[in-house]
């Protein structure tokens, strides 16, 4: 609590109201450069300071309201829904986790128009750099825009399976998607693939190849990554060893995942602010929140709600918020730097509004029952779900941009 000492009247009255003055401009002048969480305001730390005199409402805060229209598609209506995220063909019996729409507190978050969206983008390319989330998001748009028109098949500019491309021929627009789940150079030290405790070699200041030598034409690019770094990692600089996370090797130097996350988004927006002929926006897609409860991953941890939780029953925390509060930090760094080079980053933050959606994650109906899969994907999202709010969000910031 900020205190203000109290002050009485007396022969020096003017110089103590004098100084009760200045100390009160001085609050009014900080007080939006105070934390939330320092005042006791009931709003999660990770989202900025909003100014009651803002005209522009905040669209990534809000609540989970019930809305009983259908979803948007079905797994009978879109053909480009992975198994994994296929949760009506696999069983899930209930269907509350569909009816729940987004609503921002000071204004109205519209459906997704898909038309809107197609014309928005016309004559213009969209990549999704990163892991399999990105991809997650991705394919919901392609389900989304779906109910207009089907792309293309994938136009193979190149071998690399890594970088697939999209082309919706009315529109003449290029949709991508990027397998770089660490965002940097990654060597699997692993013959047979990787594992979940299996070392990858991160060379934290190489962009990977995978996306950056394909992006520079794109005129929308949204990159995100996160859960790959809880994994055992070797961390190189400059061609050398600087350090590891869980290698427990005595003579390399124990470095923490978020050493390692700072640097990978840093070169990666380092990358794309180099780029000569790279003009177009960038989008940081913030973390998206697991929910395991009664147990960890892989020790029996699930996610079997039905509903959404209320605002402030699950809060991020741990590790993952201080890797939200680290791709926030390297996002405004590059913000800044952008400014100066005439290129525009915006931050797509659905973090605040996913963590209150334990409900939207496949479980274990991202597969058939026979299949015998004992660990629970509470990581993903169905599909359809709470997911394509995302697209919703990405839809207005569009707009935002056009305007």
């Amino acid at each position: 609590m900020i205190h203000v000492p109290e002050f009485h009247l007396g022969k020096n009255f003017l110089d103590n109201g004098m100084t009760k003055l200045l100390i009160t401009l001085v609050l009014i002048i900080l007080a939006p450069m105070i934390p939330l969480y320092i005042l006791n305001i009931s709003s999660p730390i990770w989202l900025p300071y909003k100014s009651s005199k803002s005209r522009k409402c905040d669209i990534f805060r809000g609540t989970w309201i019930s809305y009983q229209n259908m979803p948007y598609y079905n797994n009978a209506t879109c053909r480009e829904i992975f198994d994994q995220q296929n949760c009506m063909k696999f069983g899930r019996p209930d269907t509350d986790f569909m009816k729940w729409k987004w609503k921002p507190d000071e204004c109205e978050l519209p459906r997704f128009d898909a038309e809107q969206f197609l014309e928005l983008v016309r004559g213009k390319s969209m990549a999704f750099v990163g892991d399999s989330l990105g991809r997650n998001q991705m394919q919901s748009l392609q389900c989304l825009l779906a109910r207009v028109v089907y792309p293309e098949d994938i136009i193979s500019y190149t071998e690399d399976k890594s970088f697939k491309r999209w082309f919706y021929v009315n529109y003449n627009f290029t949709l991508a998607s990027s397998w770089a789940p660490h965002l940097v150079r990654t060597i699997d030290t692993d013959p047979n693939g990787p594992t979940n405790n299996s070392f990858l070699n991160l060379y934290l200041d190489e962009a990977d190849d995978a996306w950056a030598a394909q992006i520079e034409t794109y005129g929308y690019v949204i990159i995100s990554a996160g859960r790959w770094f809880y994994g055992p990692q070797v961390f190189y600089e400059n061609g050398k060893v600087v350090g590891c996370h869980r290698c427990l090797k005595n003579t390399i130097k124990n470095l923490t995942m978020f050493y390692g996350y700072r640097k990978a988004f840093r070169t990666s927006f380092k990358t794309l602010l180099s780029l000569a002929r790279f003009s177009g926006v960038t989008f940081l897609r913030t973390l998206s929140p697991a929910h395991f409860e009664n147990g960890e991953w892989n020790k029996g941890g699930n996610c079997v709600r039905t509903q959404p939780v209320s605002n402030g029953e699950m809060k991020l925390e741990g590790g993952d918020l201080e890797l939200y509060l680290t791709q926030v930090k390297e996002f405004r760094r590059a913000k800044r730097e952008g400014k100066r080079r005439g290129l525009d980053f915006r931050l797509l933050d659905i973090s605040a509004a996913m963590v209150m959606r334990p409900d939207g994650h496949p479980n274990h109906y991202g597969h058939w029952p026979h299949e015998n899969v004992t660990i629970a994907d509470c990581v993903h999202w169905c599909l359809p779900g709470p997911i394509d709010t995302w697209n919703e969000l990405l839809l207005q910031m569009l707009k935002r941009e056009r305007h």
